[in-house]
């Protein structure tokens, strides 16, 4: 297919669509894959697509839900162990790591529905859509996702506090 708007949707979004993919998943790659498998899916139907941005957003969320389910919470045996990056020394990259690794603790749902409701900023009710749920289901997942992330980060961030304090974890 060779449609203009097409490519120019995907050059003007793909940077915001790799974001959103990257926060459901936590990994690089697999956000790749997963904004590749929903574009697809969006060129197929292109014609008849009335929001681009939220039907590339929806497929993305349904295809994270779709690898969860095969997947399941299996661990990935490899043969090599993957290099780890030093800590960083800014408090921006410190927190956002911290947070991310906050975020990769959640049930995928719970995730999902963070994402979409504070990083894309979008409301509950087209939260709700996307997500094929409620409005109240969106609620209580944001509340008790925001809880938890309290209750991590409560944690996580005393200890770096320990930490930085010279005091052994």
């Amino acid at each position: 297919m060779d449609d203009p708007e097409f490519r120019e949707f995907v050059q003007v979004r793909y940077a915001d669509l790799l974001r959103t993919a990257y926060l459901l998943t936590g990994n690089r790659d697999v956000a790749q894959d997963l904004v590749h498998d929903a574009l697809l899916k969006a060129m197929r139907h292109w014609r008849r697509v009335d929001e681009p941005m939220a039907y590339v957003r929806r497929a993305m969320v349904n295809e994270r839900t779709s690898r969860w389910r095969r997947l399941g919470l299996r661990e990935l045996l490899t043969s090599a162990v993957p290099e780890r990056v030093g800590p960083d020394s800014t408090d921006g990259v410190a927190v956002r790591d911290e947070l991310l690794a906050a975020l990769d603790r959640l049930p995928v749902r719970m995730r999902t529905v963070l994402v979409l409701r504070y990083w894309e900023d979008l409301p509950e009710a087209e939260v709700a859509l996307l997500m094929g749920c409620s409005v109240g289901t969106v609620k209580s997942q944001a509340a008790r996702g925001l809880a938890r992330l309290r209750e991590v980060l409560g944690v996580g961030l005393a200890d770096l506090a320990g930490e930085l304090k010279g005091e052994p974890a």
